[in-house]
């Protein structure tokens, strides 16, 4: 028994002392059964396998999943892919059989894919080719090359589109970029989308190939090949431009050959066969047979962006894509445009033709741009000003009443002059009665005339349309020999004055003659906003409270456009003291008139402006403005301005800031904001009520009332002017505000008379009860 106690000690003893032993000698049995096993198993598939066949099957990716377990024969070595690296390679001893695809095709790739069309027109002409064409891919859409979608370049944000590529719905599809261009000789969107282009290129923050995820795009041109015979002479010169730049955006992913027709031809039949080889080729592309090798310009994309660019010259001085056949017995075109060879500097080879790099006008005389304009009412001065009256001044003519700013500053409008030194714009805006037909850019790249040549131009074309005056019908003789002399000058017409690089120079011989300056910027140039001179009033038109809805209301043309409106902010709250500034509100219903005067309310803490204007948008009725997506729905009421005023004044009040509803105009359906604490205070002299007492015809005075001072006083901001000393807005404060310009009171001058849109005299409009935060 006690031997058989000690047996587990004994045991115990025995592992402790010799356990290395076993633990390594059942190791090395282990590792002997498991190669015998797999050298067994070897020998077993060396029996069973046919001589000459490989050991390893690799089913073919164009099997059915049935057919997985059919071997795919193969006795030729693969050959090493294309550009690969020296090294020791793995042999798979199989290869993919011949079949009807390509050898470049992947099957396993096929996906659907979306036509995204997108073209630029002036005329209108190009639009409706477009729109033809999207209509045919439309009709012949099926599950693999989906109907498409059209966009004009002028309504869209480059960067949602051409930096990356859009996601198409649905998500499982591939976007396919068609692009259908005129040329021009004229600046217009055109040359902003090509600046787009390149400048994306060349950001170093960006990938090189940034559209590399497209299935592919082409691009279409129209031009006049009568007066410019050969693309080196002009011929689609911006077409050819923007096929170049997105073949380096995509890695060189042309899917068809670029398309050039001649307006005096057949369009519609070179558009017809241009099409069908763009359909064929989304077709392939979606059933995975790939973009082709015979297409040129399509590939893969090599690694340095350098050679990239110089393989792009020499195919594109070589190796043109062959403009289709037309025809030449139809009329011209309306987008028919003479066009000078754009250059680019960072690419041109040596080999290329001079070009001559003087500045071109802004607003060539016959351009399309210009006769549009003129149409429009304008007149253009030189190259790149113009001059109009304006709808208002015609209705102090006949005293039907002045616009919002003799309600609110004392400018009657018949004695004012709407001009602007600059029809070029950095902002495509939605509300834009111009939409589309005036040059845009972030650059000045044209010819600039001498602000005594602007000046004496916007003065002789306002007379002549002043002149033209004389014989409608109700103008009055006394109003019109005082609009034969300008008081006022309001440069906000179109575009973007502070843009004009003498500006400075202008406003003074604006202020020699005693001509008063109302400036109108968009907060998009802070270094021209910062450099600017007296003015009597500065405008800033700030349309949105955030980033995003800046975008889509201005939708401006600068990258960094949100730190560019930022910096304005800054200088405007620096100049409050050297000059009278205005925030210019615009409320677009479904852009910024929702739940937005909280961030509107930061934005004036942030630049404390001297007054704001609210003003509710007006809608040209115009086709241009329903294409940028603005109708008669996005227009506010008046009493829907009012509540927002009211939001906006509560949110300025909890932030600590004294601005009060100082004014209305409610014709302009248009609401004044005014700093408390600068234009809220006594008069200088006993104010003097107009208003009856009982039916009697008498008046009041008031003594040591407070009132709205929003007036200016014309005369003594040229005093201050003149006298070389500083100055800041309360050294020209004028009289009070009229009692019937005041919140709650309609705004309308009770001088005049109000008619309807058929002449006949109706009541003014007033806007009720004066609210708590009213004075």
């Amino acid at each position: 028994m006690d031997q058989l106690l000690r047996l587990p000690e004994e045991l115990l003893y025995l592992w402790h002392t010799h356990r290395a032993e076993v633990l390594l000698s059942a190791g090395i049995l282990f590792a002997i059964v498991r190669l015998a096993l797999h050298w067994r198993s070897r020998r077993t598939k060396e029996i069973l396998t046919p001589p000459l066949s490989p050991v390893h099957v690799k089913v073919s990716p164009l099997l059915s999943p049935k057919d997985a377990s059919t071997p795919v024969p193969d006795t030729k070595p693969s050959p090493p892919p294309k550009g690969s690296k020296p090294g020791p390679k793995r042999v798979t001893g199989s290869k993919k059989t011949k079949s009807r695809i390509s050898p470049k095709a992947d099957p396993a790739k096929a996906q659907t894919i979306r036509p995204i069309i997108f073209y630029f027109t002036v005329g209108g002409s190009t639009k409706v080719y477009a729109e033809k064409l999207a209509e045919s891919l439309r009709s012949s859409a099926n599950r693999s090359v989906l109907s498409p979608h059209i966009h004009d370049l002028t309504d869209i944000d480059y960067e949602d589109f051409f930096t990356t590529p859009i996601r198409p719905t649905p998500i499982y599809s591939v976007p396919f970029y068609l692009l259908v261009l005129p040329t021009y000789n004229i600046d217009t969107e055109l040359d902003t989308f090509l600046s787009h282009l390149q400048e994306t290129h060349h950001d170093f923050r960006i990938d090189t190939s940034p559209l590399s995820g497209l299935a592919g795009y082409s691009v279409f041109g129209l031009g006049d090949q009568q007066e410019w015979p050969t693309e080196q002479e002009g011929f689609c010169t911006q077409a050819i431009e923007v096929d170049k730049w997105m073949a380096r955006l995509t890695g060189r992913k042309r899917g068809f050959p670029l398309g050039l027709s001649n307006t005096r031809g057949n369009v519609e039949e070179d558009m017809w066969s241009w099409g069908k080889g763009v359909r064929a080729v989304m077709e392939d592309v979606a059933i995975g047979r790939g973009l082709g090798e015979g297409v040129r310009g399509s590939g893969d994309a090599v690694e340095s962006a350098d050679e990239a660019e110089d393989e792009d010259d020499e195919e594109e001085s070589d190796t043109r894509p062959r403009k289709l056949t037309t025809r030449q017995n139809q009329t011209s075109d309306l987008e028919d445009m003479k066009v000078p060879i754009p250059v680019d500097f960072t690419t041109a080879s040596p080999n290329k033709p001079t070009i001559s790099t003087q500045p071109k006008p802004m607003v060539p005389l016959n351009s399309p741009t210009h006769t549009t304009l003129t149409k429009q009412g304008y007149t253009i001065i030189g190259t790149h000003s113009g001059v109009k009256i304006c709808r208002w001044t015609k209705s102090a003519l006949r005293g039907r009443g002045s616009c919002y700013k003799f309600s609110f500053y004392g400018i009657a409008s018949h004695l004012c002059m709407e001009a602007t030194p600059s029809l070029s714009c950095s902002n495509k805006c939605v509300f834009c009665w111009r939409h589309g037909t005036n040059p845009v850019g972030t650059t000045w790249r044209w010819e600039v005339d001498e602000p005594g040549l602007v000046f004496r131009g916007m003065k002789e074309g306002h007379y002549r349309k002043i002149g033209m005056m004389r014989g409608v019908p109700g103008v009055r003789a006394e109003r019109f020999g005082e609009a034969m002399r300008i008081r006022h000058c309001a440069l906000s017409l179109v575009g973007e004055p502070i843009f004009y690089p003498h500006i400075n120079a202008l406003l003074g011989m604006l202020h020699k003659e005693h001509i008063s300056s109302f400036l109108v910027c968009n907060a998009q140039h802070p270094d021209q906003l910062a450099a600017l001179g007296p003015v009597t009033q500065l405008y800033v038109s700030i349309d949105a409270s955030n980033k995003e809805s800046l975008r889509r209301i201005d939708r401006p043309l600068y990258r960094d456009f949100w730190e560019r409106f930022q910096r304005c902010m800054d200088i405007l709250r620096a100049k409050r003291f050297t000059h009278r500034t205005v925030f210019r509100l615009t409320l677009v219903k479904g852009f910024n008139l929702e739940e937005e005067a909280e961030g509107y309310a930061d934005l004036v803490e942030k630049a404390l402006p001297g007054f704001v204007e609210v003003k509710g948008v007006t809608y040209c009725g115009t086709s241009t403005a329903a294409g940028a997506g603005l109708t008669m729905q996005n227009v506010p009421f008046y009493q829907e301005v009012c509540g927002f005023v009211l939001a906006l004044a509560r949110a300025l009040e909890r932030r600590g800031l004294d601005y009060g509803i100082a004014a209305e105009h409610a014709h302009s359906c248009c609401i004044l904001l005014a700093d408390r604490g600068r234009f809220f205070k006594v008069p200088a002299k006993p104010s003097v009520s107009t208003q009856a007492l009982d039916g009697k015809g008498e008046v009041k005075v008031v003594e040591g009332e407070k009132k709205w001072h929003t007036l200016i006083d014309y005369p003594a901001f040229f005093r201050c002017l003149e006298s070389g000393r500083p100055f800041g807005p309360e050294d020209y404060v004028g009289e009070p505000t009229p009692e019937w310009a005041l919140w709650g009171r309609g705004g309308f001058d009770p001088r005049d008379v109000r008619v309807d849109r058929k002449g006949r005299p109706r009541e003014a409009v007033v806007s009720g009860k004066v609210e708590e935060m009213g004075e």
